[in-house]
Protein backbone atom coordinates (compact mmCIF):
# COMPACT_ATOMS: atom_id res chain seq x y z
CA UNK A 1 0.00 0.00 0.00
CA UNK A 2 1.53 3.28 -1.07
CA UNK A 3 1.16 6.26 1.24
CA UNK A 4 -0.63 9.33 -0.18
CA UNK A 5 2.70 11.10 -0.40
CA UNK A 6 4.27 8.30 -2.45
CA UNK A 7 1.26 8.18 -4.75
CA UNK A 8 1.55 11.93 -5.33
CA UNK A 9 5.28 11.82 -6.10
CA UNK A 10 4.84 8.77 -8.32
CA UNK A 11 2.54 10.59 -10.71
CA UNK A 12 1.41 14.12 -9.87
CA UNK A 13 -1.30 13.90 -12.55
CA UNK A 14 -2.74 10.50 -11.68
CA UNK A 15 -4.89 11.94 -8.89
CA UNK A 16 -6.78 13.97 -11.52
CA UNK A 17 -7.62 11.09 -13.83
CA UNK A 18 -11.34 10.55 -13.74
CA UNK A 19 -11.68 13.97 -12.15
CA UNK A 20 -15.16 15.10 -11.28
CA UNK A 21 -15.62 18.66 -10.10
CA UNK A 22 -19.15 18.83 -8.68
CA UNK A 23 -20.92 21.77 -10.31
CA UNK A 24 -21.83 23.53 -7.07
CA UNK A 25 -23.91 26.63 -7.71
CA UNK A 26 -22.22 29.47 -5.82
CA UNK A 27 -24.12 32.73 -5.54
CA UNK A 28 -22.63 35.44 -7.77
CA UNK A 29 -20.92 38.26 -5.91
CA UNK A 30 -22.90 41.33 -6.99
CA UNK A 31 -21.42 43.85 -4.57
CA UNK A 32 -19.64 45.80 -7.36
CA UNK A 33 -22.73 46.17 -9.59
CA UNK A 34 -23.93 49.78 -9.75
CA UNK A 35 -27.39 50.99 -10.73
CA UNK A 36 -30.66 49.17 -11.36
CA UNK A 37 -30.33 48.75 -15.13
CA UNK A 38 -28.98 45.19 -14.86
CA UNK A 39 -32.08 43.62 -13.33
CA UNK A 40 -33.26 41.77 -16.46
CA UNK A 41 -29.74 40.65 -17.41
CA UNK A 42 -29.20 39.37 -13.88
CA UNK A 43 -32.52 37.50 -13.88
CA UNK A 44 -31.65 35.83 -17.24
CA UNK A 45 -28.24 34.94 -15.81
CA UNK A 46 -29.69 33.23 -12.74
CA UNK A 47 -32.05 31.20 -14.95
CA UNK A 48 -29.18 30.03 -17.17
CA UNK A 49 -27.02 29.10 -14.21
CA UNK A 50 -29.74 27.14 -12.54
CA UNK A 51 -30.76 25.45 -15.82
CA UNK A 52 -27.19 24.27 -16.51
CA UNK A 53 -26.72 23.19 -12.89
CA UNK A 54 -29.89 21.06 -12.96
CA UNK A 55 -29.03 19.62 -16.37
CA UNK A 56 -25.55 18.62 -15.18
CA UNK A 57 -26.88 17.05 -12.00
CA UNK A 58 -29.19 14.89 -14.10
CA UNK A 59 -26.76 14.14 -16.91
CA UNK A 60 -23.73 13.62 -14.67
CA UNK A 61 -25.31 11.45 -12.03
CA UNK A 62 -23.36 8.35 -13.07
CA UNK A 63 -20.90 9.85 -15.52
CA UNK A 64 -17.25 10.42 -14.71
CA UNK A 65 -15.01 11.87 -17.37
CA UNK A 66 -11.77 9.94 -17.77
CA UNK A 67 -9.43 12.81 -18.45
CA UNK A 68 -6.74 14.95 -16.85
CA UNK A 69 -7.54 18.25 -15.21
CA UNK A 70 -4.85 19.86 -17.40
CA UNK A 71 -6.77 18.84 -20.52
CA UNK A 72 -10.07 20.08 -19.07
CA UNK A 73 -8.71 23.60 -18.68
CA UNK A 74 -6.70 23.89 -21.92
CA UNK A 75 -9.14 26.41 -23.50
CA UNK A 76 -9.41 28.66 -20.44
CA UNK A 77 -7.71 32.08 -20.42
CA UNK A 78 -6.55 33.64 -17.16
CA UNK A 79 -6.72 37.29 -16.10
CA UNK A 80 -5.08 37.49 -12.67
CA UNK A 81 -5.71 41.17 -11.86
CA UNK A 82 -9.49 40.84 -11.72
CA UNK A 83 -9.42 37.10 -11.02
CA UNK A 84 -11.21 36.00 -14.17
CA UNK A 85 -11.19 32.69 -16.04
CA UNK A 86 -12.67 32.82 -19.55
CA UNK A 87 -13.27 29.65 -21.58
CA UNK A 88 -12.84 30.43 -25.26
CA UNK A 89 -15.65 29.35 -27.58
CA UNK A 90 -14.69 30.40 -31.13
CA UNK A 91 -17.39 32.24 -33.14
CA UNK A 92 -19.10 33.46 -29.97
CA UNK A 93 -17.35 36.81 -29.52
CA UNK A 94 -14.00 35.32 -28.47
CA UNK A 95 -11.74 37.81 -30.35
CA UNK A 96 -13.29 40.78 -28.60
CA UNK A 97 -13.24 38.93 -25.28
CA UNK A 98 -9.50 38.41 -25.64
CA UNK A 99 -9.11 42.13 -26.37
CA UNK A 100 -11.03 42.92 -23.16
CA UNK A 101 -8.83 40.51 -21.17
CA UNK A 102 -5.73 42.25 -22.54
CA UNK A 103 -7.06 45.63 -21.39
CA UNK A 104 -8.01 44.22 -17.96
CA UNK A 105 -4.50 42.79 -17.68
CA UNK A 106 -2.90 46.17 -18.41
CA UNK A 107 -1.46 44.96 -21.73
CA UNK A 108 -3.36 47.57 -23.79
CA UNK A 109 -5.07 50.89 -23.09
CA UNK A 110 -8.09 50.22 -25.28
CA UNK A 111 -9.73 47.21 -26.92
CA UNK A 112 -10.14 49.16 -30.15
CA UNK A 113 -6.54 49.35 -31.28
CA UNK A 114 -5.60 45.67 -30.84
CA UNK A 115 -5.25 43.91 -34.19
CA UNK A 116 -6.71 40.48 -35.03
CA UNK A 117 -3.20 39.00 -35.30
CA UNK A 118 -2.17 40.45 -31.95
CA UNK A 119 -5.24 38.88 -30.35
CA UNK A 120 -4.79 35.41 -31.81
CA UNK A 121 -1.06 35.05 -32.38
CA UNK A 122 0.47 37.51 -29.91
CA UNK A 123 0.72 35.07 -26.96
CA UNK A 124 -0.06 37.89 -24.56
CA UNK A 125 -2.57 35.96 -22.47
CA UNK A 126 -1.87 32.92 -20.33
CA UNK A 127 -3.99 29.80 -20.40
CA UNK A 128 -4.88 27.90 -17.26
CA UNK A 129 -3.01 24.75 -18.33
CA UNK A 130 0.28 26.70 -18.22
CA UNK A 131 0.14 26.83 -14.38
CA UNK A 132 1.14 24.02 -12.03
CA UNK A 133 -1.59 21.89 -10.47
CA UNK A 134 -1.82 24.03 -7.34
CA UNK A 135 -2.13 27.16 -9.52
CA UNK A 136 -4.85 25.56 -11.63
CA UNK A 137 -6.80 24.32 -8.63
CA UNK A 138 -6.55 27.61 -6.70
CA UNK A 139 -7.79 29.62 -9.68
CA UNK A 140 -10.61 27.20 -10.46
CA UNK A 141 -11.82 27.49 -6.87
CA UNK A 142 -11.43 31.23 -6.31
CA UNK A 143 -11.71 33.08 -9.66
CA UNK A 144 -14.91 34.09 -11.48
CA UNK A 145 -15.33 31.60 -14.32
CA UNK A 146 -17.21 32.64 -17.45
CA UNK A 147 -18.23 31.05 -20.73
CA UNK A 148 -19.96 32.69 -23.73
CA UNK A 149 -21.94 30.40 -26.03
CA UNK A 150 -23.94 30.67 -29.25
CA UNK A 151 -26.74 28.80 -31.01
CA UNK A 152 -24.85 25.73 -32.32
CA UNK A 153 -26.05 25.94 -35.94
CA UNK A 154 -25.30 29.67 -36.13
CA UNK A 155 -21.85 29.05 -34.72
CA UNK A 156 -21.25 26.24 -37.23
CA UNK A 157 -22.37 28.27 -40.26
CA UNK A 158 -20.37 31.28 -39.04
CA UNK A 159 -17.24 29.10 -38.79
CA UNK A 160 -17.80 27.69 -42.29
CA UNK A 161 -18.27 31.14 -43.83
CA UNK A 162 -15.21 32.54 -42.07
CA UNK A 163 -12.83 29.68 -42.86
CA UNK A 164 -13.99 28.47 -46.27
CA UNK A 165 -15.64 31.40 -48.07
CA UNK A 166 -12.67 33.75 -47.69
CA UNK A 167 -9.04 33.23 -48.69
CA UNK A 168 -7.31 31.36 -45.87
CA UNK A 169 -3.73 30.12 -45.89
CA UNK A 170 -4.39 27.42 -43.27
CA UNK A 171 -7.96 26.10 -43.62
CA UNK A 172 -7.95 25.76 -47.41
CA UNK A 173 -4.75 23.72 -47.79
CA UNK A 174 -5.21 21.70 -44.58
CA UNK A 175 -8.98 21.10 -44.37
CA UNK A 176 -10.16 22.17 -47.82
CA UNK A 177 -7.90 19.86 -49.82
CA UNK A 178 -8.76 16.83 -47.67
CA UNK A 179 -12.50 17.57 -47.80
CA UNK A 180 -12.61 18.08 -51.58
CA UNK A 181 -10.49 14.99 -52.20
CA UNK A 182 -12.78 12.74 -50.13
CA UNK A 183 -16.26 14.14 -50.74
CA UNK A 184 -16.23 15.73 -54.21
CA UNK A 185 -16.48 13.26 -57.06
CA UNK A 186 -14.80 14.45 -60.25
CA UNK A 187 -13.01 17.31 -58.46
CA UNK A 188 -10.85 19.32 -60.86
CA UNK A 189 -7.12 19.70 -60.48
CA UNK A 190 -7.28 23.33 -59.33
CA UNK A 191 -9.67 22.51 -56.45
CA UNK A 192 -7.54 19.55 -55.36
CA UNK A 193 -4.40 21.69 -55.48
CA UNK A 194 -5.70 24.73 -53.54
CA UNK A 195 -8.49 23.31 -51.38
CA UNK A 196 -10.54 26.45 -52.09
CA UNK A 197 -14.27 26.45 -52.78
CA UNK A 198 -15.44 23.82 -50.27
CA UNK A 199 -19.24 23.61 -50.37
CA UNK A 200 -21.27 23.62 -47.16
CA UNK A 201 -22.63 20.15 -47.83
CA UNK A 202 -19.09 18.77 -48.28
CA UNK A 203 -18.08 20.40 -45.01
CA UNK A 204 -21.03 18.72 -43.24
CA UNK A 205 -20.09 15.35 -44.75
CA UNK A 206 -16.64 15.81 -43.23
CA UNK A 207 -18.10 16.87 -39.87
CA UNK A 208 -20.36 13.80 -39.63
CA UNK A 209 -17.78 11.30 -40.89
CA UNK A 210 -16.44 9.03 -38.13
CA UNK A 211 -13.39 8.46 -40.39
CA UNK A 212 -12.66 12.13 -41.07
CA UNK A 213 -9.70 12.67 -43.41
CA UNK A 214 -8.47 15.44 -41.07
CA UNK A 215 -9.18 16.00 -37.37
CA UNK A 216 -11.60 18.28 -35.54
CA UNK A 217 -11.02 21.99 -35.07
CA UNK A 218 -11.95 24.28 -32.18
CA UNK A 219 -14.11 26.46 -34.46
CA UNK A 220 -16.69 23.69 -34.87
CA UNK A 221 -15.93 21.46 -31.88
CA UNK A 222 -18.85 21.10 -29.46
CA UNK A 223 -18.79 23.49 -26.47
CA UNK A 224 -19.28 20.43 -24.24
CA UNK A 225 -15.82 19.25 -25.37
CA UNK A 226 -14.11 22.66 -25.38
CA UNK A 227 -15.15 23.91 -21.96
CA UNK A 228 -16.63 20.90 -20.09
CA UNK A 229 -19.50 22.87 -18.54
CA UNK A 230 -20.64 19.93 -16.40
CA UNK A 231 -17.21 19.40 -14.84
CA UNK A 232 -16.17 23.03 -14.40
CA UNK A 233 -18.77 25.04 -12.52
CA UNK A 234 -18.95 28.27 -14.54
CA UNK A 235 -20.20 31.24 -12.52
CA UNK A 236 -21.42 33.25 -15.50
CA UNK A 237 -22.99 32.02 -18.75
CA UNK A 238 -23.12 34.63 -21.48
CA UNK A 239 -24.86 34.19 -24.81
CA UNK A 240 -23.83 35.61 -28.18
CA UNK A 241 -27.47 36.52 -28.80
CA UNK A 242 -27.28 39.01 -25.88
CA UNK A 243 -23.51 39.50 -26.07
CA UNK A 244 -23.11 43.19 -25.29
CA UNK A 245 -25.51 43.29 -22.35
CA UNK A 246 -24.14 40.09 -20.83
CA UNK A 247 -20.52 41.13 -21.33
CA UNK A 248 -20.99 44.61 -19.86
CA UNK A 249 -22.85 43.18 -16.86
CA UNK A 250 -20.01 40.72 -16.33
CA UNK A 251 -17.49 43.59 -16.46
CA UNK A 252 -19.48 45.28 -13.67
CA UNK A 253 -19.48 42.08 -11.60
CA UNK A 254 -15.68 41.80 -11.66
CA UNK A 255 -15.06 45.51 -10.97
CA UNK A 256 -13.57 46.39 -14.37
CA UNK A 257 -12.65 50.06 -15.01
CA UNK A 258 -15.81 52.12 -15.62
CA UNK A 259 -14.65 53.27 -19.07
CA UNK A 260 -14.13 49.72 -20.34
CA UNK A 261 -17.10 48.41 -22.32
CA UNK A 262 -17.33 45.40 -24.59
CA UNK A 263 -16.34 46.33 -28.19
CA UNK A 264 -19.12 46.29 -30.79
CA UNK A 265 -17.05 45.88 -33.93
CA UNK A 266 -16.95 42.75 -36.09
CA UNK A 267 -13.46 41.34 -35.99
CA UNK A 268 -13.00 40.34 -39.65
CA UNK A 269 -14.93 40.42 -42.94
CA UNK A 270 -16.80 43.42 -41.54
CA UNK A 271 -18.72 44.00 -44.79
CA UNK A 272 -20.28 40.50 -44.62
CA UNK A 273 -23.80 40.09 -43.30
CA UNK A 274 -23.66 38.62 -39.79
CA UNK A 275 -24.63 34.97 -39.51
CA UNK A 276 -28.27 35.13 -38.41
CA UNK A 277 -31.06 32.56 -38.16
CA UNK A 278 -32.13 33.52 -41.69
CA UNK A 279 -28.61 33.06 -43.10
CA UNK A 280 -28.43 29.65 -41.36
CA UNK A 281 -31.73 28.63 -42.95
CA UNK A 282 -30.28 29.26 -46.42
CA UNK A 283 -27.27 27.03 -45.71
CA UNK A 284 -29.33 24.24 -44.18
CA UNK A 285 -31.39 24.10 -47.39
CA UNK A 286 -28.33 22.60 -49.08
CA UNK A 287 -28.54 19.53 -46.82
CA UNK A 288 -30.85 16.56 -46.94
CA UNK A 289 -33.32 16.08 -44.08
CA UNK A 290 -31.14 13.29 -42.71
CA UNK A 291 -27.99 15.44 -42.80
CA UNK A 292 -29.80 18.24 -40.98
CA UNK A 293 -30.95 15.81 -38.28
CA UNK A 294 -27.47 14.29 -37.89
CA UNK A 295 -25.90 17.75 -37.62
CA UNK A 296 -28.38 18.62 -34.88
CA UNK A 297 -27.56 15.30 -33.16
CA UNK A 298 -23.85 16.18 -33.33
CA UNK A 299 -24.53 19.32 -31.27
CA UNK A 300 -27.32 17.78 -29.19
CA UNK A 301 -25.56 18.26 -25.84
CA UNK A 302 -24.83 21.93 -26.59
CA UNK A 303 -28.49 22.50 -27.44
CA UNK A 304 -29.56 20.85 -24.18
CA UNK A 305 -27.00 22.41 -21.82
CA UNK A 306 -27.64 25.96 -22.85
CA UNK A 307 -31.37 25.65 -23.48
CA UNK A 308 -31.31 26.48 -27.20
CA UNK A 309 -34.39 25.51 -29.18
CA UNK A 310 -33.85 23.02 -31.98
CA UNK A 311 -33.91 24.69 -35.42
Amino acid sequence: QLSDQQKMSKSPLSQFRGVYLPPALHPLNKTLVKGGRWKDVDSAQEKRRSFLHNFCKKYNSRKKLQTHLVHLVSRIYVEDRHKVLYCEVPKAGCSNWKRVLMVLNGLAASAHNISHDDVHYGKHLRKLDSYDLRGIYTRLNTYTKTIFVRDPMERLVSAFRDKFEHPNSYYHPVFGKAIIKKYRHNANEEALKTGSGVKFREFIQYLLDSHRPVGMDIHWEQVSKLCYPCLINYDFIGKYETLEEDANYFLQLIGAPAKLTFPKFKDRHSSDERTSAEVVRQYLKELSEEERQLTYDFYYLDYLMFNYTSP
